[in-house]
């Protein structure tokens, strides 16, 4: 799973073949959480994950969301 950003203390990954919806895996050192990629953010899953990183996750992928879906 290629490591696609690595911001404040926040990895993000994505499968480029794997199932549908688009989404993007999030690792933090508390867990992880996997993101749906569309119109809007989705939480699909947290495992761990604090809320403050959820909502910093959220807002940097929304961010670079176009980048991340060229990926």
């Amino acid at each position: 799973m290629p490591e696609i950003l690595r911001l404040f203390g926040l990895k993000f990954y994505i499968y480029t073949r794997d199932h549908q919806p688009p989404h993007i895996h999030v690792v933090s050192q508390d867990g992880t959480a996997k993101f749906a990629i569309g119109e809007n953010i989705e939480l699909l899953a947290n495992d761990g994950m604090k809320s403050k990183d959820l909502k910093l996750a959220e807002v940097i992928i929304e961010e670079n969301k176009e980048n991340i879906v060229k990926e």
